[in-house]
C-alpha cells in the first residue's frame, strides 16, 4: 500500500524551508507527529512523507491512503488538501489537535477521522483501508502506552532542511489544565512515561550535539526528570525542552539539567498580572520570583525562551509597554509571544464563544486577535501585540543579549545556538511584517460588545449574529 503523510502549511510558510539559512539550514526543527505514525505503520508499507513548509505535494501520485494532520490555523489547508484528493477517489483520514476536538468538520472533508493520539487505531485504519471501507470516526480505548514505542522513521524527511532531526519525546500529557491550552485535553492531564532506558537508547543512536524534548513539561515528575538527566550526562548532549519556572525552585534538578547539558528552556510566563494567572488556572506561576528563577536558570548556563499571551480581561493598552520593559528587567532571552485564542478543545473556547468575532480557522494561529477583547478594542490588541515582538526582536536588542551571556557558563560556547534562534525570530518579525504600535498613549474608551449568535460548529461558516449587546448601556439589537 503506497501512504501519503502530509504536514500542511499556510500560504504564508509554504515553501518557506527551501529558502536555507544558518549553514544550509533553515531554524526549523522536524515534526515528530507524522514521524511517529510513520514508525506505527509496517515497514512493507510505502510511505512518502511531506511538510508543506519544506516540499511540495505530489499531487498526481498514485496513492492508496492519504493521512493528513493539523492544527486549528492549519485547518482549512488541511481540508483543501483532502478534498482535492478524495475528487480523485483516494481515501484521506484527517488527525491531530482540530479534527480531535471539531471531529463532525473534519469528517465531512475525510473518510475517516483519528480522535487523539494515533498509536491505537493507526493498524485499524490501515486495515479497512485494505478492505476498502472506512468507519469514520477513529478513538483509541485508552490513551498509548509509551513502553516500547517505535523509533520515530526520521529518514523520510530531508535533513539538510531542518536545524535538526532529532525531536525526542520522553513523556506525554500535562499535569495543569490551563484555561486557554488544549493539550491536557488532548493528551491527558496524568503524564505519561517512557522507561527511561528507552529514551536514553534513542538519543544514543542520534549523531550530532543537539536534541530537542518537545514534551509539554519534561519536569513535572521532578523523579523520572533527574533519573533521566542522570543518565543523559555521559552522552555529552546539549539540549532543550519545556518546562515551567518551578523547576527553578529546585537546585538539584536545575544543577543536574546543567550538568546534563540543558542550554534552554521554553516556559509559559505568559503575563505579569497575578489576576491574569488566576483567572486561567496558571498559579503555579509567581511573578514575584520570576526575576530570581531565572537568575538562578542563567546562573547554570540555561537560557530560558518565554511563553507571553496577550489579551487576558485585565489588560488594558498599556500592556504592551509594561511587558516590554519588565521583560528587560528579569532578563529572558528570548520570547514567543501569542494573542489570546479561543482554541476548540480549550475551556476559553467554551468561555470566549460569545466574543468571538471571527471564525475563520486560519487566523486562529495565535497572532490574529479573533475574539473582542475586554479592556482594548481588537485593532489595538493586535498593533501591541506587534508592535512588542518587533521590538524585542531589534538587533540592537539582540545584541545585548549576546552580550549577557559572556558572564554565563558555557556561555560564549552557547551563543551560537542563541544568536540562531534569536535570528530566526527576527526573520519571522520582517516575514510576517510585524511592526504594530504602542497603544498605551491611546485615549479611545472601549466597550466590549457582546455577539449572541449560534455558531455552527462543525462547519467553516461564520455564526448568524442574532443579537448585538452593549454591555455598558444595555442597548440590544436584534440582527
Amino acid at each position: 500500500m503506497r501512504i501519503l503523510l502530509i504536514a500542511p502549511a499556510s500560504s504564508h510558510w509554504r515553501g518557506v524551508g527551501k529558502h536555507r539559512i544558518f549553514n544550509g539550514k533553515t531554524f526549523r526543527f522536524s515534526l515528530l507527529s507524522l514521524l511517529s505514525v510513520a514508525a506505527a505503520t509496517p515497514r512493507d508499507e510505502d510511505i512518502t512523507l511531506i511538510d508543506e513548509q519544506v516540499d511540495d505535494i505530489p499531487w498526481d501520485g498514485d496513492f492508496d491512503l492519504v493521512g493528513i494532520t493539523c492544527m486549528t490555523a492549519l485547518a482549512p489547508r488541511a481540508y483543501e488538501i483532502a478534498d482535492r484528493f478524495r475528487s480523485r477517489g483516494i481515501p484521506v483520514v484527517l488527525g491531530g489537535m482540530h479534527p480531535t476536538f471539531m471531529a463532525m468538520e473534519a469528517l465531512g472533508h475525510a473518510d475517516g477521522v483519528v480522535v487523539g493520539e494515533a498509536e491505537g487505531v493507526w493498524s485499524r485504519v490501515l486495515s479497512d483501508v485494505r478492505m476498502g471501507r472506512m468507519e469514520g470516526i477513529y478513538r483509541a480505548k485508552a490513551p498509548a502506552s509509551l513502553d516500547g514505542l517505535p523509533a520515530p522513521r526520521r529518514e523520510l524527511l530531508n535533513g539538510k532542511s531542518y536545524a535538526t532531526l532529532h525531536a525526542v519525546q520522553a513523556t506525554r500529557g500535562c499535569i495543569h489544565g490551563c484555561e486557554f491550552c488544549a493539550v491536557s485535553a488532548f493528551s491527558g492531564k496524568r503524564q505519561r512515561r517512557r522507561p527511561v532506558a528507552d529514551v536514553i537508547e534513542e538519543i544514543r543512536s542520534l549523531p550530532g550535539k543537539f536534541v530537542l524534548f518537545v514534551d509539554d513539561n519534561l519536569t513535572a515528575d521532578r523523579d523520572y526528570a533527574r533519573q533521566l538527566f542522570q543518565e543523559m550526562i555521559p552522552l555529552k548532549k546539549w539540549w532543550m525542552t519545556q518546562s515551567t519556572l518551578a523547576v527553578a525552585e529546585d537546585t538539584e534538578l536545575v544543577e543536574l539539567a546543567a550538568k546534563s547539558g540543558c542550554i534552554g528552556l521554553f516556559i509559559g510566563i505568559e503575563t505579569f498580572s497575578k489576576r491574569n494567572l488566576e483567572a486561567v488556572g496558571k498559579s503555579i506561576n509567581r511573578v514575584e520570583r520570576y526575576r530570581e528563577a531565572i537568575a538562578r536558570l542563567h546562573d547554570h548556563g540555561i537560557g530560558v525562551e518565554a511563553g507571553i499571551v496577550f489579551g487576558f480581561d485585565s489588560d488594558g493598552p498599556e500592556v504592551f509597554e509594561q511587558t516590554l520593559d519588565l521583560l528587560d528587567k528579569i532578563q529572558v532571552d528570548l520570547i514567543q509571544t501569542s494573542i489570546l485564542t479561543p482554541l476548540p478543545g480549550t475551556r476559553a473556547f467554551e468561555k470566549m464563544s460569545d466574543w468571538i468575532l471571527d471564525w475563520d480557522w486560519s487566523h486562529y494561529d495565535f497572532h490574529h486577535a479573533v475574539f473582542e477583547p475586554k479592556g482594548m478594542s481588537p485593532e489595538q490588541l493586535q498593533a501591541g501585540h506587534d508592535w512588542v515582538t518587533h521590538e524585542f526582536y531589534r538587533p540592537s536588542r539582540i545584541a545585548r543579549r549576546m552580550a549577557r551571556r559572556l558572564r554565563w557558563p558555557r556561555g560564549i560556547a552557547t551563543i551560537p545556538y542563541a544568536l540562531a534562534m534569536n535570528l530566526a525570530y527576527y526573520g519571522r518579525v520582517l516575514r510576517w511584517g510585524f511592526k504594530g504600535y504602542n497603544p498605551a498613549p491611546s485615549k479611545h474608551e472601549h466597550s466590549r460588545t457582546k455577539v449572541k449568535g449560534q455558531m455552527a460548529p462543525q462547519t467553516l461558516m461564520p455564526a448568524t449574529v442574532v443579537v448585538v449587546e452593549d454591555r455598558r448601556s444595555g442597548w440590544r439589537q436584534a440582527g
